[in-house]
């Protein structure tokens, strides 16, 4: 009886309920997980977008947006490259203009010297052509003397003339006698010097010469009075003078 209440328990209607379950491998598992996942990902990023576009918000207008910005903006570069290369050639055309300029000025300041100096010429060759001639030879004409831009620095002008009937040609040289004080004491200079051998101020001409240089003095000297003299090559003595008062 024992045996048989057992059978009964265990296989009969009171016997304990069985439950069979599929088995599903562990891929698959994944595989449905990550589904899920990515539709899940997909559902919030729907309602992402949905709620920035609900909101006024457009991906793709702001993308078109910022592709114009960005166009707009390489435009403006690209003009003002252009611009700053106009600048640049504008200043250095303007920069050779004012040279141009200032080169002309001086020029035109150049020529208006000479054409005083050629005016002057002129009117003293009519004098002299008139009065037909000073019967001494050489003859000193318009000397001028003035401080010039460096510190004892002097810059001297003068025209000298052979005017006898029959001339030859003339060769000699210019002598600069200047009384000065240096350092508060009196003193003469002569310009060249006795042993220099100087070009400068050597004369060569059969009508007339046009003479223009300049010679140095101590910086601090104050001229008072400087004499030209004319020499003929030979003869110590000199055959036409001329001075100048300065202070």
């Amino acid at each position: 009886m024992t045996v048989i209440r057992k059978l009964k328990q265990k296989f009969g209607i009171s016997a304990p309920r069985v439950a069979i379950h599929t088995q599903v491998a562990w891929y698959w598992r994944w595989l449905l997980l990550a589904a899920l996942s990515g539709v899940a990902a997909a559902a919030a990023w729907l309602a992402y977008d949905f709620g920035r576009q609900y909101a006024g918000f457009d991906r793709g207008e702001a993308d078109r947006e910022q592709s114009a910005l960005q166009e707009s903006n390489r435009k403006l570069e690209g003009e003002n490259a252009a611009l700053r290369k106009e600048i640049a050639a504008v200043e250095r055309q303007l920069q050779i203009e004012l040279s141009t300029q200032g080169n002309l000025s001086g020029q035109i300041q150049a020529l208006s010297e000479e054409n005083a100096l050629l005016k002057e010429d002129l009117a003293f060759f009519q004098t002299l052509m008139a009065s037909g001639g000073e019967p001494g030879g050489i003859s000193i004409n318009r000397f001028r003397i003035e401080a010039d831009a460096l510190p004892g620095e002097y810059r001297y002008r003068l025209l000298v003339v052979q005017s006898k009937q029959r001339v030859r040609e003339f060769h000699g040289r210019l002598q600069f006698v200047v009384d000065m004080e240096e350092g508060g004491r009196p003193t003469v200079v002569t310009i060249p010097a006795e042993n220099d051998a100087s070009q400068g101020y050597n004369l060569a001409f059969k009508f007339y010469q046009r003479v223009d240089g300049t010679f140095m003095l101590p910086p601090g000297a104050v001229v008072k009075r400087v004499q030209v003299r004319v020499l003929e090559n030979g003869n110590p003595t000199p055959l036409s003078t001329q001075s100048v008062t300065l202070s």
